[in-house]
């Protein structure tokens, strides 16, 4: 639903300055309606690459993602193009996956397509009556889906006023959105394999099933009924695209000279300062870096919204330790996406956010994107991206970090059967918590921040807007409405509301 409104056209402040600390998925999506409605934005990188987690590098001819791997959520990538005049399709070439992934469960192996048919048949053939089960499920995950992206996940929070709208509420009654997904999906499905299909998106949220809200089986419609896509050249393709419509309205983007202090005065955040020493004046100033590392480091603690103990007592997400790897020959047993279910799921979880030791046996994820996209490695060859979650929050040294990743090769010939993989790698780089921490200024050396429990979802996560500041603002995962790339262009979205004054519901019209 549209409404006639005045957003993106150029700003009544078109010469006002934009600072923006960090050049991720929120902070290039701002920066672009900035510019559009008039701002002078200026981006500073800390690294020497742009996309923040979505990172991207080559190495001895393998092209590697650093982070996120999935393209979901394409209503709102196709929204955000909208708003600048632009057409996804004339910046991405998103091919649809088919199977979406494959699960490694139970010594068996499972491929999930994008249709609901198709997966209830699965369905039916693993639970009699599941089939029709997952119907009912996918309707009610529609639902949700329809009634959260329309009444809470584009409007800013600043009292549960603003959250419990009467369709909020009603959708609370009718779906029960304030359990548990676990005691959700239960309701559904009796085979363990089934709750683990219809829980393991979470992992993206970086929380457990046992602790998130059931608002989330939002999931299963993304899933099952959207589908899932890889853009041709990498996720990192979305970075180069949100960057090419920052500078076509003027924005500047610049890297490898980190913001070192927010500059104030008279209660304004008032400009920045770089490690370089160079001084840049602002009249806002909006952080996509991690929120903790801009509270504890780049303020002074009377400017900070939140006291140290807040932070201690916040669930991170977890970590995870990532191994890339270019390997001579094929991977024939792996699909674009692979994804390797633990028998006891509920102990899994539990050491990811309880335990504070490295998983025993983990559930693990495996991206072969040259499995899509030929051109990702030579000749012959696979790019794999494989990931193992890990708990936030440990300390550990470099050769505890080879030998997990050896683990976890080791793991991948026995259980995903990719023979002799260790003696086929031709290049290989490990990248961990102590990585994410100095990469990112990741509190905690976490993958993702702050876990999506019931406790750090909507108005109970980190506003994004300074209480100390008037012209501080946040944007990305740190701050609502969470983490995930097309989320993330949804935070740019609410941030550029909240610099404009403007706070409704429904998403922003072109």
């Amino acid at each position: 639903m549209k409404h006639a409104t005045p957003e993106l056209r150029k700003s009544a402040q078109s010469d006002h300055r934009a600072v923006i600390i960090g050049a991720g998925i929120g902070g290039l999506g701002l920066a672009a309606l900035l510019a559009k409605a008039g701002y002078a934005v200026t981006v500073v990188e800390k690294n020497g690459t742009l996309g923040g987690r979505a990172r991207q590098f080559s190495q001895d001819g393998f092209t590697f993602d650093m982070g996120p791997s999935w393209y979901l959520m394409p209503d709102v990538f196709e929204h955000y193009f909208e708003l600048l005049g632009e057409k996804v399709e004339n910046s991405l070439n998103l091919v649809k996956l088919s199977p979406s992934y494959r699960i490694f469960a139970d010594g068996g192996v499972i491929d999930l397509h994008s249709d609901p048919d198709r997966a209830a048949a699965l369905f039916e053939s693993i639970e009699p009556g599941a089939g029709a089960k997952l119907h009912r499920y996918l309707d009610a995950s529609r639902y949700q889906y329809n009634v959260v992206m329309q009444n809470f996940m584009h409007k800013n929070f600043d009292s549960p006023l603003d959250f419990l709208t009467w369709r909020m509420v009603l959708a609370g009654t009718k779906l029960s959105a304030f359990t548990t997904m676990s005691r959700y999906v239960k309701r559904f499905f009796k085979t363990p394999l089934l709750q683990k299909i219809v829980q393991y998106q979470l992992l993206f949220l970086g929380v457990s099933p046992f602790k998130a809200p059931s608002i989330y089986n939002v999931m299963g419609h993304i899933d099952f009924n959207m589908g899932v896509f890889y853009p041709i050249g990498g996720v990192h393709a979305v970075i180069r695209a949100l960057a090419a419509l920052a500078l076509k309205h003027g924005a500047v983007i610049r890297s490898g000279d980190p913001v070192i202090r927010i500059e104030t005065r008279a209660g304004l955040a008032s400009g920045v300062t770089l490690a370089s020493g160079e001084r840049l004046a602002a009249d806002i100033v909006v952080s996509n870096a991690d929120m903790h590392h801009t509270e504890t480091h780049l303020l002074d603690a009377g400017q900070r919204s939140f006291p140290p103990g807040y932070w201690e007592k916040r669930q991170l997400a977890p970590s995870a330790l990532i191994a890339y790897l270019g390997v001579d020959g094929r991977a024939d047993s792996l699909l674009h996406h692979n994804i390797v279910f633990h028998s006891d799921w509920e102990a899994s979880f539990a050491e990811l956010f309880d335990g504070g030791e490295w998983p025993s046996h983990p559930s693990y994820y495996v991206c072969c994107p040259s499995r899509t996209e030929a051109s990702m490695a030579p000749a012959g060859c696979e790019t794999l991206f494989m990931l193992m979650p890990v708990a936030s929050r440990l300390s550990y040294d470099g050769a505890t970090v080879s030998r997990m990743t050896e683990r976890m090769l080791e793991m991948a010939e026995t259980t995903l059967g990719v023979s002799s993989l260790r003696s086929r790698i031709l290049t290989r780089r490990e990248f961990s918590g102590a990585d994410f921490a100095s990469d990112y200024n990741s509190y905690g050396g976490s993958a993702l921040g702050l876990a999506h429990t019931l406790r750090q979802t909507a108005l109970l996560r980190p506003g994004n807007v300074s209480r100390k500041l008037k012209n501080l603002f946040y944007v990305g995962a740190g701050t609502n409405p969470g983490v995930g790339v097309p989320i993330c262009l949804i935070s740019a979205q609410l941030a550029y509301k909240r610099i404009m004054g403007i706070n409704y519901a429904q998403p922003l019209i072109g």
